[in-house]
């Protein structure tokens, strides 16, 4: 058994200290996954033409108020500034927060805000949207269905953000080069 168990040690023992390896693939999987994903996103909240970055569309409202779209028959002119400034806030951020992951700037703080913003998702799914009320929507964890768009995709998404906030984004990112930078200067 101590053989075996040596052999093990010696055959895994580099990947052990290969500290690059896991943030370098925990920003690979982010941008091959759910890059695109939240851009795509994003675009669906941007109202026509540039203005459009601080004129947000009325999907953006419906998207991230619902109920309350709803109450005001999809009227947002019954909406004030602090609606504005939390749809923009949310807009902005599946721009910015998934770049910064991307170019690896600010990765912790950014992967932090990332799964803030999917916290903030998932409730609206589940209480906005009515996604509480649809169990394969919902699903359900130490079940035989991997697939549930709530709970078990968002639960990888948000361990490979809980791997960028504790490992930091690795040694391909600005925030290694930045580092350097500052050590040389």
């Amino acid at each position: 058994m101590n053989t075996l168990i040596r052999l093990h040690d010696r055959a895994f023992s580099p990947l052990a200290r290969a500290d690059w390896l896991l943030p370098t693939l925990a920003r690979l999987v982010f941008a091959g996954v759910l890059l695109v994903y939240f851009w795509a996103s994003g675009l669906t909240k941007l109202g026509p033409g540039l203005p459009g970055l601080f004129d947000p569309a009325m999907g953006a409202y419906a998207q991230i108020f619902p109920r309350a779209m709803a109450a005001v028959s999809y009227d947002i002119s019954q909406f004030g500034l602090w609606h504005k400034l939390v749809v923009l806030a949310g807009t902005w951020s599946e721009f910015i927060l998934p770049l910064l992951i991307l170019v690896g700037l600010m990765t912790r703080l950014a992967a932090l805000g990332m799964i803030g913003f999917i916290v903030v998702q998932t409730l609206t799914d589940l209480i906005g949207h009515g996604g509480a009320a649809h169990p394969e929507t919902l699903g359900a964890w130490f079940d035989r269905f991997p697939d549930s768009p709530i709970m078990d995709q968002r639960a990888f998404w948000v361990l490979v953000l809980l791997v960028l906030v504790i490992k930091g984004a690795g040694p391909f990112a600005l925030d290694r080069l930045f580092k350097r930078q500052s050590v040389v200067d």
